[in-house]
């Protein structure tokens, strides 16, 4: 008897702990890049970008508003962030070119969402885990271009600081030019 209650007193102890595991790091907020502090590769000409957060037990959804700086005069038409062809296609909002807002499931499966480019409707698969303290966000798309089929995916892995204050977004980029990598740490407001 003794040995059943024991076990029991122990099947009890994981459950509770499994239970207090289940409810997944909250992201909310709205989020400021602390520009001086981030890795940010020379072409991005970021000055400020916001990043809203909104954080239920089904989605995560993402607002991005950037501030960035002009593109030198010798620039060549449709480097990203000029207005000219690197907007949305190079990345997820705000951090490729075009701000706006995506959502991600997360329940573990991957969702499709149709988005408006320069090339027509091009269908956008968004896919999110959240683990502790990380969340894993990524993103793929691809489309037929001048050179032929273009497939541009976007990994995140976000790390919430232990007082909840500083988020920081280790961000890889792959496109047809090749892998850019980057970190965006953030402050909330």
């Amino acid at each position: 008897m003794k040995r059943i209650f024991f076990l029991a007193a122990i099947f009890g102890a994981f459950a509770i702990s499994g239970l207090a595991q289940a409810k997944p790091t909250d992201f909310s907020g709205t989020w400021a890049l602390d520009v001086p502090k981030s890795k940010l590769d020379v072409r991005s000409r970021i000055e400020a970008l916001t990043m809203t957060v909104a954080q239920t037990d089904k989605e995560l959804k993402v607002t991005t508003d950037t501030k960035r700086a002009q593109p030198p005069a010798d620039a060549p038409a449709g480097a990203p962030g000029t207005g000219t062809g690197g907007g949305r296609g190079m990345g997820r909002g705000g951090f490729g070119g075009g701000d706006g807002t995506s959502t991600y499931s997360l329940d573990g499966k991957e969702t499709i969402v149709e988005m408006e480019g320069p090339n027509g409707k091009t269908p956008v698969k968004y896919k999110a885990t959240i683990e502790g303290a990380k969340a894993t966000l990524s993103n793929s798309r691809s489309f037929t271009g001048s050179a032929g089929e273009v497939l541009i995916t976007t990994k995140e892995t976000w790390s919430l600081s232990p007082d909840g204050k500083t988020l920081t977004v280790e961000r890889e980029n792959t496109t047809p030019r090749g892998v850019n990598s980057s970190t965006l740490v953030f402050v909330k407001k």
